[in-house]
């Protein structure tokens, strides 16, 4: 599947007062469909690993606009590099307004795309919205309290007292009015960081755009055990696709798949880790095949 050169256009859009940067690449063909509207997961900015999905999409007659959510990547917001599921959701509804105002696009419906964090967005995003013509999630994260169990054993005592402190201490910097105390987003194994599975370090690296940092909110922590998206999985009415990666380390195969059937999805398996959907990462062979998925997926709802 080879992504088109069409151009993509830099475009903005406002939430919470912010403006937000995007991309939209406009589709190929001569009739309006409803845009792919694509946002990332931890720590991820629209130039870390989307366009290849963006461009296949494209390609395929869809039109694609991806954002970065405040604080990360080419979007205006204060504090920098801190995670809010609130204000991401938030993000991604406003992000979805923007896309159906997009020249030459069907303006009266949207398809949501999410991977990893974002993968668990569109589960909420989708459950409140009537304007969804369709859902793909790829290796989506729809519990937090099952992603922090699951990543456990990759953690050593001394680097979660660490992640502990510095979360207590940036909340309590917040508090007083001074920036966040931060965190690696991705480490190598047995290093501080959020993400320290074998490869991620390296996979993630890997995909970095120019606007991506390595550091996140100390407090993304409490974030992620408190949010559980998966809850709004019986309440999607959207036809839906959940690609699943079983040898996922970072987001739990097992939590994916029960949201999956609660959502009545079409769910795809790949024997893979997180980060092998991406292309651009060392060795990987799936991005082609999930992303043939996914237009599949889209020409079947015609």
């Amino acid at each position: 599947m080879s992504p088109t050169t069409t151009d993509r256009v830099d475009v903005a859009f406002t939430s919470g007062g912010d403006k937000c940067a995007a991309w939209f690449y406009p589709a190929p063909g001569p009739d309006p469909a409803p845009t792919v509207v694509m946002g990332h997961g931890l720590g991820g900015t629209m130039d870390t690993g989307l366009d290849p999905y963006a461009r296949a999409l494209q390609a395929a007659g869809h039109p694609v606009f991806t954002f970065d959510y405040r604080g990360f990547g080419q979007s205006a917001g204060l504090p920098r590099q801190r995670v809010s599921m609130r204000n991401q959701v938030a993000d991604y509804h406003a992000a979805c307004d923007a896309a159906k105002r997009q020249p030459g696009v069907a303006p009266a419906s949207v398809v949501l795309w999410g991977v990893s964090q974002s993968g668990g967005h569109v589960f909420e995003v989708g459950a409140s919205r009537t304007d969804v013509a369709a859902i793909i999630a790829v290796v989506p994260m729809v519990s937090g309290l099952s992603a922090a169990r699951h990543s456990l054993p990759l953690h050593t005592p001394a680097s979660l007292l660490r992640s502990t402190t510095t979360g207590w201490r940036s909340s309590v910097r917040q508090m007083t009015g001074k920036t966040p105390a931060t965190i690696p987003i991705v480490a190598r194994p047995g290093e501080f960081g959020a993400l320290t599975a074998p490869g991620y370090y390296e996979a993630y690296t890997e995909l970095a755009g120019p606007s991506w940092r390595n550091e996140v909110d100390a407090t993304i922590g409490t974030e992620i055990a408190l949010h559980r998206p998966g809850r709004y999985a019986k309440q999607i009415t959207a036809p839906m696709l959940v690609q699943i990666a079983d040898l996922d380390q970072g987001a739990p195969p097992h939590a994916a798949a029960k949201a999956a059937f609660a959502a009545r999805a079409q769910v795809r398996h790949y024997p893979c880790d997180h980060f092998d959907v991406f292309a651009g990462v060392a060795g990987n062979n799936w991005f082609e095949q999930v992303a043939r998925h996914q237009v599949d997926f889209l020409r079947r709802l015609g």
